[in-house]
């Protein structure tokens, strides 16, 4: 590996590992709350979001975006929040048909740009190798304020903090490293450690952070799209783990 794509891979496994530190926590509760299309569903909705931006002319200003971006995804966190205390029953049909609306709006936004295949790739798959210092410096920031909530207020935070704090760290994350990888690090890390008791958490950041180590190189070797070879990579790692943790009877 030469010197520039070090230069390129690093910033791109650090803004995984942001990812993770929000994402893994989060994972495990959406997990088992039951909710695991809530992930798609509000990763979508952000994403509509930096489409209106983009057609409203502000994708040269960075923080309206993720403004909208972020109102966007908090709307669809009421959404949630409403669709599970109202209609537990059927909260799975209706937050993944919340997903397909999303998404099928976003193409009918974009269906008059002639750059709409481009740009809806990049919100799928996302630019992890091009991510920059200042991405890097505002994620991390909002990841600690966060964790910071999460950790001293998750007991009186209820259906809509629960939520809306999900929102605000996938709309971050969604304009890193895309929706399908979004997707991945919340559900994967969480899965493959389903059965475990003990040591969960480090477990899980060693499923999701071996997961970017291996696809991050492998997309660069090959010429690869970084996002779905992450994501490959980490579901393959997530299997691999599941079994030797499940063999191990780790508990």
């Amino acid at each position: 590996m030469n010197t520039i794509e070090l230069s390129i891979l690093l910033p791109a496994f650090i803004a995984g590992l942001l990812v993770l530190t929000t994402h893994i926590p989060f994972g495990m509760k959406v997990l088992e709350r039951g909710v695991i299309f809530a992930d798609l569903a509000v990763a979508q909705i952000a994403g509509l979001g930096v489409v209106i931006a983009g057609l409203l002319g502000l994708a040269e200003q960075p923080l309206l975006v993720q403004f909208i971006a972020a109102a966007s995804a908090l709307c669809g966190a009421v959404l949630l929040a409403w669709i599970e205390q109202r209609l537990p029953g059927v909260k799975e049909a209706c937050i993944g048909l919340t997903f397909v609306l999303a998404a099928s709006g976003g193409i009918l936004l974009m269906s008059r740009d002639m750059h709409s295949g481009e740009h809806l790739k990049d919100l799928l798959v996302g630019q992890i190798l091009w991510v920059s210092q200042t991405q890097l410096i505002a994620t991390a920031l909002l990841s600690a304020v966060l964790l910071g909530v999460w950790r001293w207020r998750q007991a009186r935070l209820g259906n809509l903090g629960f939520y809306a704090l999900f929102a605000l760290a996938v709309t971050a994350s969604v304009q890193l490293v895309g929706v399908y990888l979004v997707f991945a690090s919340l559900i994967v890390p969480a899965l493959a450690t389903h059965r475990v008791r003990r040591r969960r958490i480090l477990y899980a950041f060693a499923v999701g952070l071996t997961g970017y180590a291996v696809g991050l190189p492998l997309s660069a070797w090959f010429d690869l799209p970084s996002g779905a070879t992450v994501v490959w990579a980490m579901a393959g790692t997530g299997v691999l783990a599941a079994w030797l943790l499940n063999a191990r009877k780790v508990g």
